[in-house]
C-alpha cells in the first residue's frame, strides 16, 4: 500500500496507470488442458451483445466492494472444488484470515498463489483498501469458484446463476472479479 494521503475518486483513475502486459498464448494452453480432460478442442465462447456498462455514481470511498475469484479458492473446512466442470461457488466470510485460504485448480500453477492467495483472491487488500478509507467496505462474503469450466451452457445456468444470487443478496456497489 502506498503511504500518499491522496485516494483516487473513479476507478478510471484507478485504472489510469495500469499497462498491458504480453498475453500468453491461451488458445495453446486451453486445448492443451482440456485435450488433458478428455475433451475435444475447446470452442471458444463468443457473444453477439456487447454488456451494458454501468457507471459508478459515487466516490470509492463511499463504495462497498465484492469480491469474486475463479482461481479454486475456498476456506479450510469446505469441500475442495474438484477439477472437472465444478459449476460450485464457495462463499467466503470477508474476514477469513489469508492462512486459512486453500486451492484447487486444473488450469493455472497455484505454487506462488498457495503461499499468498492476495496473487489471485485479494482479500487482504481489500480489506486494507476499507481500513484506509480508499474503498467504504468489503461485502461481507466473497465468492470463490472454478474457473475454466468446459461447458459455456453449465457456466451460464449453474456457476454464473449461483454468483449473481449472491451479488444481489449482498448489494455491492462494486464487484472485483479476479480471473484466472
Amino acid at each position: 500500500m502506498s503511504n500518499t494521503t491522496e485516494t483516487p475518486g473513479t476507478i478510471g483513475e484507478v485504472l489510469a496507470g495500469l499497462s498491458a502486459l504480453p498475453a500468453p498464448d491461451y488458445i495453446a494452453e486451453t486445448k492443451k488442458l482440456y485435450g488433458g480432460l478428455g475433451y475435444p478442442d475447446y470452442a471458444w465462447a463468443e457473444r453477439s451483445e456487447t454488456p451494458a456498462f454501468v457507471p459508478v455514481d459515487k466516490p470509492l470511498s463511499e463504495c462497498t466492494v465484492m469480491l469474486i475469484g475463479s482461481g479454486g479458492i475456498y476456506v479450510r473446512g469446505q469441500v475442495a472444488l474438484h477439477t472437472k466442470d465444478d459449476t460450485s461457488i464457495r462463499l467466503i466470510p470477508a474476514e477469513t484470515p489469508s492462512a486459512d485460504l486453500r486451492i484447487n485448480h486444473f488450469a493455472y500453477d497455484w505454487t506462488d498463489a498457495s503461499q499468498d492467495p492476495n496473487c489471485v483472491f485479494p482479500l487482504d487488500r481489500l480489506r486494507d483498501l476499507a481500513e484506509d478509507g480508499t474503498i467504504a467496505a468489503v461485502a461481507p462474503q466473497a465468492v470463490g469458484f472454478m474457473g475454466g469450466i468446459y461447458s459455456t451452457r453449465r457456466l451460464m445456468a449453474e456457476t454464473a446463476e449461483h454468483i449473481l444470487a449472491q451479488v444481489k443478496a449482498q448489494e455491492p456497489d462494486l464487484v472485483l472479479l479476479v480471473p484466472v
